[in-house]
């Protein structure tokens, strides 16, 4: 799995959708309802520097496996501005290729 391109593409996806999720489901709603934004401050970032990461891999597996912009990478972009959206491209496209 980490060999590939693709390979690595998946494994920041989970980890992006994971750091997302946790993001939302936990570390905001401490910060709301606890009065605690630590979680929030430590969680940002990472989630920002994962999102970027899979973003800039996406465009470069998108070049190198020779994707059609408009049929698959604009797709896969798009799946980390979704919640759950990179667990679900990663079953749909990524895993078959």
């Amino acid at each position: 799995m980490f060999r590939s391109s693709v390979g690595r593409l998946r494994l920041i996806g989970y980890l992006e959708g994971i750091s997302l999720l946790v993001l939302l489901f936990v570390a905001v709603p401490m910060k709301y309802v606890q009065q605690d934004p630590s979680l929030t401050r430590l969680l940002g970032p990472i989630h920002g520097a994962l999102f970027l990461l899979f973003l800039f891999n996406a465009l470069s597996v998108g070049v190198e496996q020779q994707w059609k912009f408009r049929q698959t990478t604009w797709k896969v972009i798009l799946a980390c501005f979704i919640p759950f959206g990179t667990f679900y491209i990663d079953r749909k496209l990524l895993r078959k290729i």
